[in-house]
């Protein structure tokens, strides 16, 4: 097997190669969407990493292998690019449904917004879910320029309801407390 060697110098005056070789500045719309991504996946590392079942770990670390392929599609190209692509399947997104009702079903119906926090794990689900909402957002807005494959927005918006719940669920099962928002009017 060949070194991968991890600098290359091509980016040191700000630019970077999309999949297909086209270069772009770093602040591009391409680059800030599938970075949010990667910083997603990064904090869907740390929630793995913590103490909790061995169901939602093979959970999070699918979603994990689901967010590099985002990212794939995020960073190519289309125009320049021969590489073939892993793709997102209709399944994908099915599983975060399936995973939503089921963690739905054991949970006291929700009444009010609730405050995030109440147990470590919690937190670190609240926190995936605001950087997966950034990450929709960026996605979105990219998308206004250069097309983005339907199916990676749809995924990004029910992992983001996945992370809600998931956050709801460890809340229960890890005997955190769900503090409810009062609104003050």
């Amino acid at each position: 097997m060949k070194n991968w060697k991890i600098y290359t110098r091509t980016g040191d005056k700000g630019s970077t190669a999309l999949i297909g070789g086209t270069r772009v500045p770093k602040y591009h719309d391409r680059i800030e969407a599938y970075g949010t991504v990667d910083e997603l996946n990064a904090w869907v590392g740390l929630l793995r990493d913590q103490d909790i079942d061995g169901h939602s770990k093979e959970t999070l670390l699918e979603i994990q292998d689901r967010l590099f392929t985002v990212e794939a599609l995020l960073a190519a190209d289309h125009s320049a690019s021969m590489v073939k692509l892993p793709l997102l399947r209709d399944e994908d997104i099915t599983l975060l449904e399936k995973e939503i009702d089921s963690m739905n079903e054991q949970l006291p119906e929700l009444t009010s917004f609730i405050l995030p926090g109440g147990h470590r794990v919690v937190s670190y689900c609240h926190l995936a879910r605001t950087v997966c909402r950034r990450a929709e957002r960026i996605v979105i807005k990219l998308n206004d320029t250069y097309p983005v494959e339907p199916s990676v927005i749809v995924y990004l918006n029910r992992l983001s309801d996945y992370f809600f719940v998931l956050s709801r669920y460890f809340s229960k099962s890890l005997d955190g407390t769900e503090t409810p928002w009062n609104a003050r009017f």
